[in-house]
């Protein structure tokens, strides 16, 4: 069954999309058979056994690989359990071959004071021209959570850099809560999506309420941009009235088109409590500057699996992107409870 995505009866041309449910069910869902040795609790665990969410997505040796994130059994409520990301391979965007551990999770390393006791979640995953993985991911130790990074060459082993904003301003952002990053893509050649200089640096779109561009000269440290009076620049906020009149939550890596620089975000409405997806068309030549903006979600919940599970408001909570074989595939997350794909052929 073919369930079409809502969006505008019409759509701007610089607009990804549209996009389609390819099948009428989630793509990754709990399991209870997958389990490994945790070492922050020090024992077996159910690592995938209530909830799967929030993809990340790339290409690697021709397959898409989807690094969702996962949480076990241990508590009840939003943000209760402990998060991990697990990873999954798949030919035809909806098949899924998942490992049997998880990739990235809390361990007794460098990170431990950010990521224990909650984890890691909400990965968005880009790659370099030259095959290094760049995952911005959310660190909770149940106190702040912060956007963090690391790093790989074969999206199973990772290295953790820590804090994005650690160093920046002489260390005024360390205790700032932050999540949700899209670093600049391309198309290149070889019609992949690859991690892009803006201007001589790297860039990305990051932030929740509202949100602000950073930089970067290496991709592990980032730079938040300042407006006039020393605060965080705010390039996008939440509209009274519209579908993202709470929030406006960065989604996949970003991707520099002919018309610009496209971000698809995360809108939160303040009536209906649901998560749709929107796009903001950015300046080439001034990313900072807002061209366009969509008044209307282009992706909403609409199927039960989108509406069942943690969170009943409805959720299509969009975080991974990627292009394969000459289409758009989209992955997001179903009501903090499942993982769903849509395509743009």
């Amino acid at each position: 069954m073919i369930l079409l995505a809502s969006c505008s009866s019409v759509s701007p041309d610089w607009v990804i999309g549209p996009f389609e449910r390819i099948v009428g069910d989630a793509v990754i869902k709990p399991d209870t058979s997958k389990v490994f040795f945790c070492p922050m609790r020090g024992e077996m665990v159910r690592w995938q056994e209530s909830d799967t969410f929030n993809p990340a997505a790339t290409l690697k040796d021709g397959k898409m690989v989807v690094l969702f994130r996962s949480e076990d059994n241990s508590a009840t409520g939003i943000g209760s359990r402990t998060s991990r990301i697990g990873y999954a391979e798949t030919e035809d965007g909806v098949n899924m071959s998942i490992a049997p551990e998880p990739v990235l999770f809390p361990a007794d390393d460098a990170q431990r004071d950010l990521e224990w006791p909650g984890g890691c979640e909400d990965p968005r995953v880009a790659r370099t021209e030259d095959g290094l993985y760049v995952m911005l991911y959310t660190s909770w130790n149940r106190d702040t959570p912060r956007l963090c990074v690391a790093t790989s060459r074969d999206l199973v082993h990772w290295v953790k850099h820590g804090f994005a904003f650690r160093d920046a301003y002489e260390g005024r952002f360390a205790d700032m809560p932050c999540k949700s990053a899209s670093i600049v893509t391309k198309l290149n050649a070889d019609d992949e999506l690859v991690i892009e200089k803006i201007q001589g640096r790297y860039l990305m779109y990051w932030g929740e309420n509202f949100i602000n561009p950073a930089v970067s000269e290496d991709l592990v440290n980032w730079t938040p941009i300042l407006d006039g009076d020393g605060n965080l620049l705010s390039i996008v906020e939440p509209r009274e009235g519209k579908f993202d009149s709470d929030l406006t939550e960065c989604g996949p890596p970003a991707v520099h088109t002919k018309d610009g620089i496209v971000l698809i975000y995360n809108g939160k409405s303040k009536e209906t409590g649901a998560y749709c997806g929107g796009q903001v068309l950015f300046d080439s030549n001034d990313p900072l500057k807002v061209l366009a903006r969509t008044d209307d979600p282009f992706f909403v919940p609409e199927a039960d699996f989108e509406k069942t599970g943690q969170y009943v408001d409805g959720t299509v909570f969009c975080e991974g992107l990627v292009r394969y074989r000459g289409s758009w595939y989209l992955y997001y997350g179903c009501a903090d409870s499942f993982v769903g794909v849509a395509v743009s052929r």
